[in-house]
């Protein structure tokens, strides 16, 4: 059963090196918000509205809980079994539904636009984690997770290679960012759009997260290498701070693995945020940023930092 830490610090969060402490907020704890899930991922922040929504995964719907009151409510069911989302710069939802096999984006006035569902005529696979860039451009993930059978998703015939992928922000024209990654899955640009991070959930021996440095267009990836092995860790979602920090859904099931785990700009490892499950996804909202949202696999978690999350993130 959970119980929120009685004494401050609260002693879920781990100071692994020393450069974290100034990020740890001696007055929070970490709270549970929100419970009765079955898989949570793609927790996104909505300011205007004070709102998180959620997505539950197998099923099959996104929750949507609210700051002020703490309601919980179903935001969207069926949901084509939803997994990340994230805002564009226009405030809208941008989602991966695995169902639909595509990425959406939720209008003002509640329509559907499908912003891609396909690349070189062929159906995606199920796409996982987006994120979108300040000029506009979706970038996403596109594993066969949810293709592999009927709990979070529908199962079907893989037709393209696992992929990320960039939609065009004003043609909306889908282009192959990279194909060479292990089971792609989450990724987060960095504070100044110059890297981006993506994880390697299918790698051997261990996952990894990679970095890559943006061409001088802005619109692909060149220099590609190891950021991080996770050795017996699993980094899933992520996202970064003002300060590069790069704050990431972890856990293989055991008390020291499970949380959330935080490394530096240069890959050292300087925080941990405990939890009793494995952590999915994370997103930074509230009104300035500085409380940390955590997706677990029934649960959805929060705690205030002493940084804020990187705008549009």
């Amino acid at each position: 059963m959970w119980e929120i830490s009685q004494r401050y610090p609260d002693p879920r969060i781990e100071i692994l090196d020393q450069r974290f402490a100034r990020y740890r907020v001696f007055s929070a704890a970490v709270e549970q918000i929100v419970t009765g899930l079955r898989w949570g991922e793609g927790p996104v922040w909505f300011g205007d509205g004070r709102y998180l929504l959620v997505s539950d995964i197998p099923n099959n719907r996104v929750l949507r809980w609210e700051e002020e009151t703490a309601e919980l409510s179903v935001f969207r069911r069926p949901s084509q079994f939803a997994n990340g989302n994230t805002r564009d710069r226009q405030g809208r939802l941008v989602t991966c539904e695995h169902g639909g096999r595509r990425v959406v984006r939720t209008e003002y006035d509640g329509a559907i636009t499908v912003l891609a569902d396909s690349y070189d005529g062929k159906r995606l696979n199920s796409p996982n984690d987006v994120v979108v860039k300040s000029d506009g451009s979706i970038w996403f993930t596109d594993p066969p997770f949810g293709i592999l059978g009927y709990y979070e998703g529908e199962k079907a015939p893989q037709e393209v290679t696992p992929a990320v992928y960039r939609i065009d922000g004003k043609t909306l024209k889908v282009s192959l960012v990279t194909d060479a990654i292990d089971g792609p899955n989450g990724l987060c640009f960095s504070p100044d759009e110059s890297k981006l991070y993506i994880v390697h959930s299918r790698a051997a021996p261990n996952r990894l997260i990679s970095v890559h440095d943006l061409d001088e267009a802005g619109t692909g990836l060149k220099n590609g290498r190891t950021f991080i092995d996770a050795g017996p860790g699993t980094p899933d979602g992520m996202r970064c701070d003002v300060e590069g920090n790069l704050w990431c859904g972890w856990g293989m099931g055991t008390d020291e693995l499970d949380g959330v785990r935080v490394f530096a700009p240069d890959g050292v490892p300087i925080g941990h945020i405990r939890l009793p499950e494995r952590c999915a996804n994370v997103c930074f909202g509230g009104r300035y940023r500085n409380r940390l949202f955590m997706a677990t696999g029934k649960a959805v978690y929060s705690l205030y930092v002493n940084t804020q999350g990187v705008a549009g993130g």
